[in-house]
């Protein structure tokens, strides 16, 4: 048997302005790129990304690359028993995804469909970071003006009134048949009366928000989705649970309206196909969500939910927040992102 091979380099993605959030504010992000290929077939190399973000996914800078170290001295192992990396979801989605590019021949096409063959379009949200409101309102303008027919914006870094006030004269602007507004808190309404905050949003025709509280907090949480006004997704709280038996539990006790999938953060593909399953056997809701990964990352994304036939607007729009971005066939037209096969991709 011939034998794999695993290499990984460490590359720092820029972004153009910084990406602020109810956390923290992001002027460069880390990422690494995973390699894999096979001595009998050296010229077929799969290619996977592994894209932490630091103080939300469960990794340390120091433990993940001491993960990656493991995987290149017994790659064979790690992946026949993914499972092993559990505590790493970045990693083991970065490894997933390189084996199946690896599989599928090494041209970054992992799940074949008319996504990739026919330039079939997925509907995506235009996303508004947090920033003044000036800046804000600059943002919305530029979504509305490209076709974007739903926007999510950041909100919980200003004050709550500030942000309502921009929420709702975008809504007399446009009527929710014309513009579907998200929100997302990022946990920013823990300890400030939120089902208060909700019940103000309602009133806005506001599709749904992420994650109003901190995750963790599973009966406080069941309480909000029982009474809220607003449908709420839940995002971080999915994070760091990942046996079936739990994910049920979680979903059957809090019982969300929404959950959102963030394969980078959840452990790849096969753990979000078991929310899914989940999910839907609940009768919840579900979209997915890249995670600030690169073109490379956000490809492999795209290709996996366009395959699952969700025809809700998709959180793909990252792929454009950065000024070292690598080259891709990903286009973003009128609202939707495209794969152009005819543009080649450029070097990791």
């Amino acid at each position: 048997m011939q034998k794999t091979h695993v290499s990984f380099h460490h590359k720092i993605l820029n972004f153009k302005k910084p990406a602020t959030t109810s956390r923290d504010t992001l002027k460069t992000k880390d990422t690494y790129y995973i390699q894999l290929w096979n001595e009998s077939c050296p010229e077929v190399m799969g290619v996977g990304e592994c894209s932490p973000i630091w103080g939300l996914s469960p990794e340390t800078k120091e433990g993940l690359e001491i993960e990656l170290k493991k995987i290149i001295e017994s790659p064979d192992y790690y992946l026949t028993n993914l499972s092993k990396l559990n505590k790493f979801p970045a990693v083991q989605f970065g490894l997933e995804m390189a084996q199946k590019d690896w599989v599928e021949g090494g041209k970054k096409v992992l799940f074949p469909s008319d996504f990739v063959s026919r330039k079939n379009p997925i509907p995506i949200n235009g996303l508004i970071w947090m920033g003044s409101l000036e800046e804000m309102e600059k943002q919305i303008e530029e979504k509305l003006n490209s076709g974007f027919n739903c926007i999510k914006l950041k909100i919980g870094s200003l004050d709550f009134d500030k942000e309502f006030e921009l929420i709702a004269s975008l809504r007399q602007k446009y009527s929710a048949d014309v513009i579907e507004i998200r929100v997302d808190a990022n946990g920013a309404f823990s300890d400030r009366d939120p089902l208060g905050k909700l019940e103000k949003l309602a009133t806005l025709d506001i599709h749904s928000i992420e994650q109003p509280i901190r995750q963790g907090n599973w009966e406080e949480m069941k309480e909000l989705c029982k009474n809220t006004p607003l449908p709420i997704a839940l995002d971080e709280e999915l994070i760091g649970v990942t046996e079936f038996v739990e994910k049920r539990k979680l979903l059957e006790t809090i019982e969300p309206q929404f959950i959102i999938l963030k394969p980078s953060l959840l452990g790849g593909f096969h753990h979000c196909d078991e929310w899914i399953l989940l999910a839907e056997e609940l009768n919840i809701g579900w979209w997915a969500t890249s995670a600030l990964e690169s073109n490379v990352g956000l490809n492999a994304i795209a290709q996996w939910v366009f395959t699952k036939k969700n025809h809700m607007y998709q959180g793909l729009g990252t792929g454009q927040l950065y000024t070292n971005n690598i080259k891709s066939p990903l286009e973003i037209v009128t609202g939707a992102l495209l794969f152009n096969k005819t543009s080649a991709w450029g070097e990791l």
